[in-house]
C-alpha cells in the first residue's frame, strides 16, 4: 500500500495541515486501486523510512521531533535498535493517514469517515511485526530465555577443577573462545568465523558425542552473570543456578572478572590482542562529527559490511553515483523502493555523507551527561539493517547472522552494482583491471597468454620472510612452558613480515602440475604467471591471512606487514608475447569419461550454455577458481552452491581441478583459470560474430576483443567501454599512457571493526568502529585486512 500519492507516514511537521470530512473521500479516489492489505508474509517496514534513516528520535530529523522527558519508562512497544536512553524517555504513538504531496493528515483510528478498504489496510499495517524479528540478534540480550535443562542439570563427580588461567581446547591448541561444558567440565573451542575469532567446533562435537547440553564461555564470568550457550535448544540461555554450576568445578563467580584469557588484576601484563591493537584500546580517542564522519551501528556480526561500506563511500565516484544522483534515483524508484538496490546504496550513502546523523551534542546534552557522570560524548549512528536485508536475501551466507570475510562481501557488492548500474555509468569501473596469465609449458617451452577482469589483488604473507626469527622461537618455546605450567600466557610475540616479501611471492611463478600441454597433446608440467594487462584507478589489496592446515582446520597469520603509503607496480606491467616465443596450440584436452558410467552421466549433465551463473559467483566469492567454480556447477546439474561446493571440496587436488571446462559435441573450451588475482571476472572468449560486428566499424580486433570480455559480451556496453577508454585504441598509445602511472597512494583500510579512513584535506586518519567515528591517534596500518589504493595521475 505504498505509492507517492499514498504513504503511511510518522507525525507531520510543521507544513501539515488538516482536512474537511467530507473531502476524504474525494481526496482519496484517485488512490484508492494502489491501496492493498498486507498479506501474511508481506514485508511492512513502518518504523523506518525508505528513503531516508529520519524518524522522531533524530534530533533535527525533517517531520520529528526530541522525545519528551516522562517518568523513565517505555509504555510503547517500538521495534528499534537506537541508542537514545531508553530508561529516561518514553514515547506517544500518534498513527496518522498522510496523503502527499500536499501532506493531509487523517488521524487514525477513523472508522466513521475512511472508507473499509482503507480502515482493514491501515489496521493491518500498524499491527504488522517488524520484518527484521526474525534476522534481528539485537533483542536476544534482553530476551534470553531460561534454560530448561538448567533446574535439574547433571554434574559429573570427576574431581574436575578449573584453574583461573592458561586454559586450552582439549582436543586442539587454541586458546581463545574455549567453553566449559556444566556437566563433566570439559574446556573445548567453539565455531570458526572469518574475522579469525571462534575455533574448530570442539565443543559442539563434544555435545554430540555426549549429549551433555549447556557450556559457559570462559573469559565471560563475572559476578553478573557470563554467556550461557544450549547445544540442545540452539540458543544463548540464562542458567540462574550458574553460580552453583561453576563452584563445581572449583570456580568462584563472585570474584571473576571477565577477560578472554582469564588473567587477573594481580597477573602479569596481560596479552595485547591484534583486536586491542586495531581498536586502539587504551587510547583517549576524540570523536568526529560532520559530513562524512557518520557510523554504522553493528546489528550483531555485521563488521564485514560496515568495514567495506564506509570505504566505498569514501571514493568520489560512488559517492557521485548515488549520493550526486540522489533526486533523479529517489523520483524513478519503483513502488517497492526497499527492494530496490540503487535506492538503498543512495539511501546509505547520503546517511554517511550528509552529516545529517552525525552531530554534536547540545549543550543541554553535554550538560546531561556531566550530571550522570558520562563524560564519554555518544555518538549514535545509523542502522543498516534495510540496507543488509536487501543486499544479502539472495546470498546464504550474508543472509546469516555469522560472521562473514569482508574480501567476499566486496566481491559481492561489485556484482550488485554491476547488475544494477545506473545507464552507462558504472562506479565499480574504478576496481576494475585485465589480468595477463602467462602459461608455459616446461617441456616444450611454449607458452599461451590470456586475459580476464579482476577486481582485486590478492598478496600472500611470506612467513618465511619474517625478521624477528628469534623473537618468535623464543616466544613459542615460552608459550609451550606456559602452557604445560599453567601459567599464564606470554605477550603476544607477531611475525613481522616485509611487504616487499609478500610482493615478490606474489610475482614468482606459480607451478603447475600435471599441466595439459596442447603442444604435446598430454599432461606435463607448467608454470604460469601473473601480471597486470592494465591499471584500475583504486587498487584493493587483500593480505591473504587466512589458509587451511592440513587437516582442512582454518587458520589466520597473526602478522604485522609494514605496508608503504606508496606503492609502485611498475615491475608487474605486462608484456605481451614477446621476440621468440611460441604460442601453444589452440586445442582442447580431450575429456575421459569411464565406460561403466559413461551413459549415466551424458544423461545427466547440462548444457554448458544452461550454467547457473548466480550460483558460479557464491563459489567464486569464496576464492575458487572461477573455472572450478564452473564445472562444479555443471557436473552437479545446477543444484545449488552447496551441492557444488561439495564437488569442490572432493576434487580440488586434481591436476586438472582448474582447467577449462570442455565437453563433446559442445565447441571450444572457456578461457584460462584463476589466479592470486582473486577470480572474479568472467573471462570467456567472446563470440567470434560480436567480434566481427565492432571491427566493422573500424575498431582494431585486439581493442574490440578486450571491451567485450570487459563488459562480458555485452555489444552495446562493449561500444560504450571502447569510448570510455580512448587510451586502448592502439596497444603502443596504451603503454605510453600507463607509463610512470602504476603508483598508488593509500586511502582507506578494511577492519573487522570497520576501516580506517584517510582524510584527503588534512592527511589525518579516522577510525570507524561500528557506530564510533573518532580521530585515529596510532592507525596500525600493518595488521589490516584490506587497504584501498588510489591511482596517482601523471
Amino acid at each position: 500500500m505504498q505509492r507517492r500519492g499514498a504513504l503511511f507516514g510518522m507525525p507531520g511537521g510543521s507544513g501539515s495541515r488538516k482536512m474537511a470530512a467530507g473531502d476524504i473521500g474525494e481526496l482519496l479516489v484517485p488512490h484508492m486501486p494502489t491501496i492493498r492489505v498486507p498479506r501474511s508474509g508481506d514485508r511492512v517496514y513502518k518504523n523506518e523510512c525508505a528513503f531516508s534513516y529520519d524518524s522522531p528520535k533524530v534530533r533535527g530529523a525533517s517531520g520529528g521531533a526530541l522525545p519528551k522527558r516522562r517518568n523513565s519508562k517505555i509504555f510503547l512497544d517500538l521495534d528499534t535498535d537506537d541508542d537514545l536512553n531508553s530508561d529516561d524517555y518514553e514515547y506517544e504513538d500518534e498513527a496518522k493517514l498522510v496523503i502527499f504531496p500536499d501532506h493531509y493528515e487523517i488521524a487514525l483510528p477513523n472508522i466513521e469517515e475512511l472508507p473499509a478498504l482503507v480502515t482493514i489496510a491501515c489496521d493491518a499495517v500498524l499491527s504488522s511485526k517488524s520484518p527484521y524479528r526474525k534476522q534481528d540478534p539485537d533483542t536476544w540480550e534482553n530476551e534470553l530465555p531460561v534454560s530448561k535443562y538448567a533446574n535439574n542439570l547433571t554434574q559429573l563427580d570427576n574431581g574436575v577443577r578449573i584453574p583461573p588461567s592458561g586454559w586450552k581446547c582439549a582436543r586442539c591448541d587454541l586458546r581463545e573462545n574455549l567453553w566449559l561444558n556444566l556437566t563433566d567440565g570439559s574446556v573445548l573451542c567453539g565455531k570458526w568465523f572469518f574475522d579469525s575469532s571462534g575455533g574448530n567446533g570442539h565443543a559442539l562435537e563434544h555435545y554430540r558425542d555426549t549429549g551433555y547440553p549447556l557450556a559457559v564461555k570462559l573469559g565471560t564470568i563475572t559476578p553478573d552473570g557470563a554467556d550461557v550457550y544450549s547445544f540442545q535448544e540452539e540458543e544463548a540461555v540464562l542458567d540462574p543456578h550458574l553460580a552453583k554450576h561453576l563452584a563445581h568445578f572449583g570456580i568462584d563467580m563472585l570474584h571473576m572478572h571477565g577477560t578472554e584469557n582469564g588473567l587477573q588484576d594481580n597477573d602479569i601484563k596481560p596479552r595485547v590482542s591484534e583486536w586491542e591493537v586495531i581498536q586502539e584500546t587504551g587510547t583517549k580517542l576524540k570523536p568526529m562529527y560532520g559530513p562524512g564522519y557518520t557510523g554504522l551501528k553493528n546489528l550483531g556480526n555485521s563488521c564485514y559490511l560496515s568495514s567495506v561500506m564506509q570505504a566505498i563511500f569514501s571514493i568520489p565516484e560512488f559517492q557521485r553515483a548515488y549520493v550526486g544522483n540522489l533526486p533523479r534515483i529517489f523520483d524513478y524508484s519503483p513502488l517497492d523502493p526497499t527492494q530496490d538496490f540503487n535506492t538503498q546504496m543512495t539511501k546509505l550513502g547520503h546517511g554517511l555523507l550528509s552529516g545529517q546523523y552525525s552531530k554534536p551534542p547540545v549543550k543541554s546534552e553535554l550538560i546531561e551527561q556531566v550530571m550522570k557522570e558520562e563524560l564519554k560524548p555518544q555518538q549514535n549512528g545509523i542502522s543498516p539493517r534495510m540496507f543488509k536485508a536487501f543486499v544479502s536475501k539472495s546470498h546464504p551466507e550474508f543472509s546469516s547472522n555469522r560472521q562473514q570475510d569482508a574480501q567476499e562481501f566486496f566481491l559481492h557488492l561489485v556484482n550488485l552494482v554491476e547488475r544494477n548500474r545506473i545507464g552507462s555509468e558504472n562506479p565499480s569501473d574504478v576496481f576494475r583491471f585485465l589480468v595477463e596469465e602467462r602459461i608455459q609449458c616446461c617441456q616444450t617451452r611454449k607458452v599461451r597468454y590470456t586475459e580476464r577482469v579482476d577486481y582485486l589483488m590478492q598478496l600472500p604473507v611470506a612467513m618465511e620472510a619474517a625478521t624477528n626469527k628469534d623473537e618468535l622461537i623464543a616466544y613459542e618455546l615460552t608459550r609451550r612452558e606456559a602452557e604445560s605450567n599453567r601459567r599464564p600466557l606470554p605477550e603476544l610475540v607477531r611475525a613481522k613480515i616485509p611487504f616487499s616479501a609478500c610482493l615478490q611471492a606474489f610475482s614468482e611463478p606459480e607451478n603447475v602440475d600435471d599441466f595439459w600441454s596442447s603442444a604435446l597433446q598430454a599432461k606435463s608440467a607448467g608454470v604460469k604467471t601473473s601480471r597486470f594487462a592494465s591499471f584500475p584507478e583504486y587498487l584493493v589489496v587483500q593480505i591473504k591471512k587466512f589458509t587451511f592446515g592440513l587437516d582442512w582446520v582454518p587458520k589466520k597469520f597473526d602478522v604485522s606487514i609494514d605496508m608503504p603509503d606508496l606503492l609502485d607496480i611498475n615491475h608487474l606491467r605486462a608484456r605481451g608475447l614477446q621476440p621468440g616465443e611460441e604460442e601453444l596450440p589452440d586445442i582442447s584436452p580431450p575429456i575421459v569419461i569411464p565406460d561403466d558410467s559413461k551413459d549415466r552421466l551424458m544423461t545427466q549433465l547440462i548444457d554448458p550454455s544452461d550454467i547457473d551463473e548466480s550460483s558460479v559467483m557464491q563459489l567464486a566469492e569464496m576464492g575458487f577458481p572461477l573455472e572450478a567454480c564452473r564445472k562444479a556447477v555443471y557436473f552437479t546439474g545446477n543444484m545449488g552452491a552447496e551441492v557444488a561446493f561439495n564437488w569442490i571440496v572432493v576434487h580440488m587436488e586434481e591436476p586438472d581441478f582448474a582447467e577449462p571446462l570442455t565437453m563433446p559435441g559442445y565447441g571450444g573450451a572457456a578461457s584460462a583459470g584463476a589466479s592470486v588475482f582473486g577470480a572474479t571476472g568472467l573471462d570467456n572468449q567472446p563470440p567470434e560474430e560480436t567480434v566481427a560486428i565492432i571491427t566493422s566499424m573500424g575498431f582494431h580486433r585486439n581493442q574490440a576483443i578486450q571491451a567485450l570480455r570487459a563488459t562480458n559480451s555485452n555489444l552495446e556496453r562493449a561500444l560504450d567501454w571502447i569510448f570510455s577508454h580512448p587510451e586502448f585504441e592502439e596497444d603502443s598509445d596504451f603503454v605510453v599512457e600507463m607509463e610512470n602511472n602504476a603508483n598508488a597512494n593509500i586511502v582507506s583500510e578494511a577492519k573487522p571493526e570497520g576501516p580506517r579512513v584517510k582524510d584527503g584535506s588534512g592527511s589525518k586518519w579516522v577510525i570507524y568502529n561500528d557506530h564510533k567515528v573518532c580521530a585515529s591517534e596510532r592507525p596500525p596500518k600493518d595488521l589490516g585486512y584490506m587497504y584501498f589504493y588510489r591511482r596517482i595521475p601523471s
